[in-house]
């Protein structure tokens, strides 16, 4: 199931200008999903990382990793209205290329286990089919 970004914007709470996922689709519920962005000339992060040489930062990248897992999580449990999805940690991350303006990457995120609300996810980012990131993280899924 291909989700697009209205879709999306009922899963997750993220927005302009900190929503970084252009379209998800959704392999496994809960489990497996791709996701793909667009980072166009004029994203507000480039005015300053870096002038004359921008990039996207790491920390975005990881971002769009956790909102593709945090989808996929809340597609599976879209059922319960009242939940948010809520950055635990970051590990082993590494960065091989940079993604520079106007580069459509796609995210990958495969779920590696749960200890009670707590999901621990791996992802990976491509620029065409080159790796470019990967990290693991994990997130924790609260109800009210």
């Amino acid at each position: 199931m291909k989700l697009h970004i209205e879709e999306i914007k009922k899963l997750i709470p993220h927005r302009e200008p900190f929503l970084f996922v252009d379209t998800c689709e959704i392999i496994t519920p809960g489990e497996h999903g791709k996701s793909e962005k667009f980072f166009s000339n004029d994203e507000y992060f480039f005015k300053g990382h870096f002038p004359n040489n921008p990039i996207v930062p790491g920390v975005i990248i990881v971002e769009a990793m956790a909102q593709t897992a945090g989808i996929v999580v809340s597609y599976q449990l879209r059922d319960y209205d009242e939940k948010s999805v809520l950055f635990m940690s970051v590990n082993k991350a590494k960065f091989r290329k940079p993604i520079l303006p106007n580069e459509n990457v796609s995210f990958e995120v495969k779920f590696i286990n749960s200890v009670r609300d707590v999901y621990k996810f791996e992802g990976t980012c491509y620029k065409e089919d080159i790796k470019v990131s990967e990290a693991e993280f994990s997130a924790m899924i609260t109800y009210k």
